[in-house]
């Protein structure tokens, strides 16, 4: 075992490839309208596929990558499989045009449900491409990183970029501009944030970014390098938090207000629990940081309140609204017919469902919703509001079981006695909390966060695999010091 006072090997020139190609992907395409729009996807998905260029050239060209790391390959079986099943569904189309005097339109072309088909085999193989690009790239985390400090390095860049983007939105916000980029770009609704389109997709992002900023802070708070909370990046750290929290209800965002809100108690319940048993066990009182915590949370509920209090009043009075119209309907409006719309389309194709990126276009024909009695014109849902639903339409049973075990079998790799470190649990709760959220709303609909999503999954399994053979006595040339 080498000495603990050896300064750490620096990365190797794959390692460093690695982090700058996920670095630069998950920065530019939050920038880039969060992914979201035709014209940004075709170049973010051409630079997220040369991860797996990375990929070839780290397993042919470094000797340790192909005589120890060769082994997270086989958890790649599930995207292999669900690569099989849409690219041969896009072989059947399902909707086929046709040509009358008044115009053409679209109908669906008989198939039997057990055969694997796609109702747009264009569309599907494109988001299949954008898909496997957002994987792999992230993927090599786990293949190649074998440094802590670098993924620490990379959840650092994330957090600083979730600021910066904070602060550009609330400015652009607070100034009154009506469309993104101060304008430049106008929009017809004021749902948007920042370079986000739509304000639950920004509030996705920042529940995932405020779990990245306090994994940084329980780390960097408790490791011992003589330094006082703030002059370290855990003071930092909290500083981006509170920005994060005032962002999500100045975007408009209620139920991610409410994730956030989830998140941030259960880290100061997390806190508060470890500080007095810390304080106890050195007989000292628990009540003068007890009582200081409590008045920084006050101060920062004045500050949401102050910079973001009328656009929590209209969203509240909107609520209202919206509740009095459930209890008159007896049930929860539109969403509710959107769903059992939906379940009604899923069940038509119940095994292999109506192909990748399919819903938008076959939806016209499950749609039940009444025109709108102002304008009448009619209802159109690019999304099902649930993206549980929309894999189950799109991708059926088997796809949607594919694209569990995409991460499920990552999952797998981590006893769950190496899941002893802040940051693992910390980016696990954020991708978990998606993941739930995902019941009811769509966050997977947006480029950036599903990016996000597998970026924070792949350094957390990959934390804990480098923290796991730390423990076990294993000491790379990453792992640091213990601690007493």
């Amino acid at each position: 075992m080498r000495s603990l006072k050896t300064p750490p090997r620096p990365l190797s020139g794959f390692e460093i490839v690695v982090i700058i190609h996920t670095g630069v992907f998950l920065v530019g395409t939050t920038w880039a309208f969060g992914g979201n729009t035709a014209a940004v996807r075709p170049p973010l998905a051409l630079w997220g596929s040369l991860g797996a260029l990375i990929t070839v050239a780290a397993i042919v060209g470094d000797k340790r990558v192909t005589q120890i790391s060769l082994r997270p390959l086989k958890l790649l079986w599930p995207l292999a499989l669900f690569n099989a099943l849409v690219l041969l569904g896009a072989l059947t189309p399902l909707l086929r045009e046709i040509a009358t005097s008044a115009g053409s339109f679209l109908t669906t072309v008989p198939v039997s449900p057990w055969r694997p088909a796609s109702a747009e085999p264009d569309l599907a193989r494109r988001a299949l491409w954008l898909f496997d690009a957002m994987y792999l790239a992230c993927f090599n985390l786990i293949l190649v990183i074998r440094h802590r400090r670098a993924l620490r390095g990379l959840l650092l860049l994330a957090g600083g970029n979730a600021l910066a983007l904070s602060i550009f939105g609330t400015i652009q916000k607070l100034l009154g501009f009506k469309g993104l980029y101060f304008g430049l770009y106008p929009w017809p609704n004021d749902s948007f944030f920042a370079s986000f389109f739509y304000h639950n997709h920004w509030g996705a992002f920042i529940v995932l970014m405020s779990a990245v900023a306090l994994a940084l802070v329980r780390h960097y708070g408790e490791r011992p390098d003589g330094r006082d909370f703030f002059h370290t990046p855990a003071f930092a750290g909290m500083v981006a938090v509170l920005l994060f929290a005032i962002t999500v209800p100045l975007s408009g965002s209620r139920s991610c207000f409410l994730l956030l809100a989830v998140l941030l108690g259960g880290a100061f319940l997390a806190w508060t629990k470890r500080l007095v048993r810390q304080r106890r066990s050195f007989g000292e009182s628990v009540g003068p940081p007890l009582l200081g915590a409590g008045i920084a949370i006050l101060l920062a509920i004045a500050g949401i309140w102050y910079l973001a209090g009328e656009v929590v009043i209209s969203r509240m009075a909107k609520t209202e609204e919206q509740v009095a119209v459930m209890r008159q309907r007896g049930d929860i409006g539109g969403r509710n017919i959107l769903y059992e719309d939906t379940l009604r389309m899923a069940r038509d194709r119940p095994w292999f469902g109506w192909g990748m990126a399919s819903y938008p276009h076959v939806f016209w024909f499950y749609n039940t919703q009444e025109p709108n009695p102002q304008d009448h014109l009619p209802v159109f849902y690019h999304d099902a509001h649930s993206d549980w639903l929309q894999s189950l339409a799109e991708h059926g049973l088997v796809g949607s079981a594919l694209l569990a075990l995409c991460a499920l079998v990552p999952l797998s790799a981590v006893p769950r006695t190496d899941l002893r470190s802040p940051i693992v649990r910390y980016l696990f709760a954020g991708c978990g909390l998606l993941l739930l959220y995902a019941w009811i709303e769509f966050p997977f609909g947006n480029v950036a966060v599903v990016l996000s999503w597998w970026f924070c999954f792949f350094i957390a399994v990959r934390y804990a695999q480098l923290g796991s053979k730390f423990h076990r006595g294993v000491v790379e040339s990453a792992a640091p010091a213990p601690t007493p």
